[in-house]
Parts: C-alpha cells; structure tokens; sequence
C-alpha cells in the first residue's frame, strides 16, 4: 500500500548508531507459573495546525517559523501544508523510531497502535507500509513501542512491543517479513499493556513494561510486569544486569510512556502514567523506581522522550504539548517545564505518542488523535518536533 504525501525537502543530518549481532529468542514467564528461560517456537477537514516551531539553530533547518501563519492554508484530506508534518493520513502513531540517512532528508518508522501496521515515512518520500504485525489492541493493548537494530542500515531490523491474545512480548521484524519472538510471555491484563523500547550504548535491548492492572507486580522480582528490562538481542538477560540471569534494571513502574537516554547513555529515563500523578524517573540499575525526577499531578499523559543534554522534551498524550524541563548539569530537573507546542507556544498538533530524537535538535513524534482526540482531515501524522533551548521556563 503506497500513500503519496506532499513532496519536500528539508535536509538534516542523522547520526546513525553502533554495531550488534543479532540472535535467537527467549521467554520468562510471571510469577503465576515456573521460572525457566525458552525458546519462543470521512473526517471533516477543519483549520490545521499553523508552522510555529521553537526556535533552534538546526543545521539545515531554519530558525525561524517558515511563513505567518495566516499564510499556511488548513489540511486538504492527506495534503497537509505545514512543512514539520512528514506523514498523514495514519492511524493513532503510538510509536516512531527515527531512521538512519544520508544527511539529505528525514524519515521514519511510524507504528500504529490498533492496526499492528508499521509504515516507512519521510520527507521528500512515499509512506510505503513496511510490516504488518498482528497485535490486540483491546484497552490500552496493541503495538505501542518501535526501535530500530543499531545495524539497522545493514540489516533493515526493527524491535516492536505488542500485544496478543495472551501476553505482551517483543518482536523483531524487517520490510515484508514475518515477525519474531524475542521475549515473550510479559503479562497481559485488562489494563497496563503499553510498553516502550530502546536500544542502549552496548546493544542491549532496554524494554519498559506496564504492570497488566497488577500495582503488586511492579515489585515482584519474578514477574516482567511494571519493570524496565535489559536483554539480549534474542531476549536473554543481559551481561552485568544487577541480579545474574535476571533481565531486571529497574521495577516500579505502571503504564509507560517511553524511554530515552543520553547519546552515551550515561542518562537512562522514563516516563511512566500513575494512578494519581504521571511521573519521569532516572534509572539506576538495581534500584526501585519510587523517587520520581519530577512529578505531573494533573496527568499530561506523559509519552515519549528525548534527552537533548539540557533540556529533556516530554511529550504527552492528554495535554498535547511538549513539557521541556531544563536540566543541570549533574543531569537533574533543575526548574518547571518550559510548555511548548500548545497552540500558545508553538503549534499544536493535539495529542502526542511516540518521540524518537532524529538530531541534536530535531525529533519525530506520532500523533494520536484518532483515539480520544479532535482530529484534522489529515491526521494521524507524523511531525518534526524542534528542541527548545533550556531559556526559561513556565507553567501553563
């Protein structure tokens, strides 16, 4: 299926990332069974958002708003004329990985969360679906997390976390193939099913999983659920985890948002959706995550991240903003959120998924506005959100 967007380009250099051998696959199991490690066998169109991004100096990419925004005209069906928007015409954008480039254009994975489908979309380029997962998307289930293989500009790999009909479990995938188990078997409830995905600085496979409706099975070390885990590319616990044999980092979490880490992963983060408050936590490895970062009481619906080493970006889902909180040097919050992206503060794109750093400066983000929201006729879409200098800061 072939999706022709409007056609343009606006070059950006893109980093790509370090080296890994790929392998087989592993399960473990919850606490309910024995503990052993095995091979897993018409929208009406309406007045769109205006180009208004933060100011950056981002090679390639102007520092200034591109027109007024009486100049930009609204949606036209998939056509969108905002010239941040790379994708339309999607399906609630639950996940993005940013892909490696040649420095002349940006593009991206975009994961739909109901669907199961994964589409390749960029500047400049067709969508052109990419891989088609079979997921259950019942209550906040699906396919919610995406990340590329560091060698992914050789292999064409990607990780997803989804949802079934009886767990949650890490896939792997390239163009037109069938999916893989990785790890399989991390608990599946009516509610608590989102995950989260990154790779880190050795290859590892960092996977944040929500506590299936269970608070107590945050903090059960023999369960997967409501932890961030660290394995193997085939799902086997990582070398030099806190505990031998264990894929544990770090547990205490409920429904998460999204990971992010500094570019030498000296900075690993999470954002996680409470019961009472939304929260971000630094993960220290073997410790619990029960002294948050920073707090949200009026739940934003805090998604994904990015680590921009004096500014981490939080998107959110309720809100539909990006909440940018400076950050001192020792790496911690050092004042409120800068809000942006809030029809006030720069454009607004409504409620936002998943966030995948592209640059320094640039990332993507997935709109979710087909679920809950007030979408344009070209929504779900894809966006380019910029990094808000650490200048300031306010509180809506």
């Amino acid at each position: 299926m072939r999706i022709r967007p409007p056609r343009r380009s606006w070059p950006l250099a893109i980093a790509a990332s370090g080296a890994l051998v790929l392998s087989g696959c592993a399960q473990f199991e919850d606490s309910a069974a024995p503990q052993s490690w095995e091979p897993a066998p018409e929208l009406t169109p309406r007045a769109g958002p205006q180009p208004d991004l933060p100011e950056a100096n981002t090679e390639g990419m102007p520092s200034e708003p591109p027109a007024e925004q009486s100049e930009v005209p609204p949606p036209d069906g998939c056509t969108d004329f905002d010239k941040a928007v790379i994708a339309t015409c999607l399906d609630i954008v639950s996940a993005v990985a940013a892909l490696p480039s040649d420095g002349s254009t940006v593009s991206a994975l975009a994961g739909q969360r109901k669907s199961g489908h994964v589409y390749l979309v960029g500047l400049d380029t067709e969508q052109v679906e990419y891989a088609q997962l079979d997921v259950d998307a019942g209550g906040d289930g699906g396919l919610t997390g995406l990340a590329l293989s560091p060698t992914y500009a050789e292999d064409g790999l990607a990780y997803a976390y989804i949802t079934t009909p009886t767990d949650n479990r890490v896939v792997r995938f390239a163009q037109g193939q069938a999916a893989k188990p990785v790890l399989t078997g991390i608990p599946k409830g009516q509610t608590g099913n989102a995950g989260a995905l990154l790779t880190d600085e050795t290859g590892a496979l960092l996977v944040a999983t929500g506590d299936a409706g269970d608070p107590s099975a945050s903090t059960d070390p023999k369960s997967l659920a409501g932890k961030v885990l660290r394995v193997t590319p085939g799902g086997e616990p990582a070398e030099d985890n806190p505990s031998p044999g264990s894929p544990v980092l770090a547990s205490g979490l409920h429904s998460p948002g999204g990971l992010c880490k500094t570019t030498d992963g000296s900075r690993l983060w999470v954002t996680d959706r409470g019961a009472d408050k939304d929260s971000l936590y630094r993960v220290e490895p073997g410790k619990e995550l029960n002294v948050p970062a920073w707090t949200w009481p009026d739940k934003p619906g805090v998604s994904g991240c990015a680590d921009w080493t004096d500014v981490l970006a939080v998107a959110t889902s309720e809100k539909g903003n990006v909440q940018n909180l400076p950050l001192s040097e020792d790496g911690s919050i050092g004042g409120e959120p800068q809000i942006t992206m809030d029809g006030t503060n720069g454009t607004s794109y409504g409620k936002l998924g998943g966030l995948d750093p592209v640059t320094a400066d640039v990332a993507v983000a997935g709109t979710i506005n087909k679920d809950g929201g007030d979408p344009v006729s070209s929504d779900d879409r894809v966006v380019l959100v910029v990094r808000q200098p650490a200048s300031g800061s306010g509180r809506d």
